[in-house]
């Protein structure tokens, strides 16, 4: 059994326009939106065994701060470059390359390719997703490279408004 959480980063700022959009970071909502899907998803008993980002500023800033409500050690959150820029054919060519070693895996992305990749996968529909939403889907298999919707399974979708 796989385990997937596609996590969209939290809100990012735009009052810096001298930044690139991978320099955003998060605004005042989105530092205070991560850490509560962090502990939401640390009161259902969530820890994966990997985090994997993007490399955008507010995508790593969301995944430290819900590692740190789940006792993920930030320093082992792998950055991926892929992730930024992609579309669901590079998403799901980066999440069918995890290890097999990882049951479970948390992927921190942006939209609108987080919510058309859980789109792809999961045998239940999704509007499109808010930011710090995430949805996490159980696959029957033990490889990632055999997830689809297919073998897919919805578990639960969360997000800032429905957790606080």
């Amino acid at each position: 059994m796989k385990t997937l959480y596609l996590l969209r980063h939290a809100k990012s700022s735009w009052s810096f326009d001298e930044l690139s959009d991978q320099e955003r970071p998060l605004n005042d909502r989105g530092r205070d939106d991560a850490p509560l899907m962090g502990k939401a998803l640390a009161k259902r008993r969530i820890c994966p065994d990997l985090v994997v980002s993007s490399p955008a500023v507010r995508a790593m800033s969301t995944a430290v701060l819900v590692a740190r409500e789940m006792q993920y050690p930030h320093d082992k959150i792998v950055v991926e470059p892929g992730i930024y820029g992609s579309d669901v054919d590079g998403l799901l060519a980066i999440i069918r390359a995890l290890p097999d070693t990882a049951a479970s895996v948390l992927l921190v992305g942006h939209n609108p390719t987080i919510t058309e990749t859980a789109n792809e996968l999961s045998p239940s529909p999704f509007n499109e997703m808010p930011t710090a939403a995430v949805a996490c889907l159980r696959f029957d298999t033990d490889k990632w490279e055999e997830v689809s919707k297919a073998n897919a399974e919805f578990y639960f979708y969360d997000y800032p408004r429905n957790a606080s």
